[in-house]
């Protein structure tokens, strides 16, 4: 019988995920942010129905500076998850599954929806 205080099996503060796991993770996470993200739109297009008294609070709402960095954030969301779906296709395709390619696609993907993001504000903004 072994007298060692170690654990049975690694746990995550011991183990690190692979950039791989990673990236499958925030993909799944990323859906869910999108599902909630799309309550804020629903919101908005409910208040332009409603008249523009609903409209006009409902533009000071999320034209606060609060409200700008999280859709900030959830428009990244988007185009992280874009770009890692269209990865996604890529495999189903049987194309990019060994490991060096995965981890470059996942890195492709990330910086994709960084620059589709700083693309898509800019263009908002101006």
């Amino acid at each position: 019988m072994s007298t060692d205080n170690r654990p049975l099996s690694p746990h995550l503060q011991v183990y690190r995920l692979p950039f791989t796991a990673l990236t499958s993770i925030s993909h799944r996470i990323s859906g869910v942010l999108l599902s909630a993200g799309s309550l804020v739109l629903v919101y908005w297009v409910l208040a332009a129905a409603a008249g523009p008294d609903s409209y006009q609070t409902a533009s000071a709402i999320l034209g606060s500076l609060p409200v700008q960095i999280l859709l900030f954030l959830w428009t990244f969301v988007l185009f992280y998850h874009l770009c890692n779906g269209i990865r996604h296709l890529i495999w189903d395709a049987g194309h990019g599954f060994e490991l060096e390619t995965a981890e470059r696609s996942g890195q492709i993907a990330i910086g994709a929806a960084v620059a589709l993001t700083l693309i898509a504000w800019l263009i908002a903004l101006v």
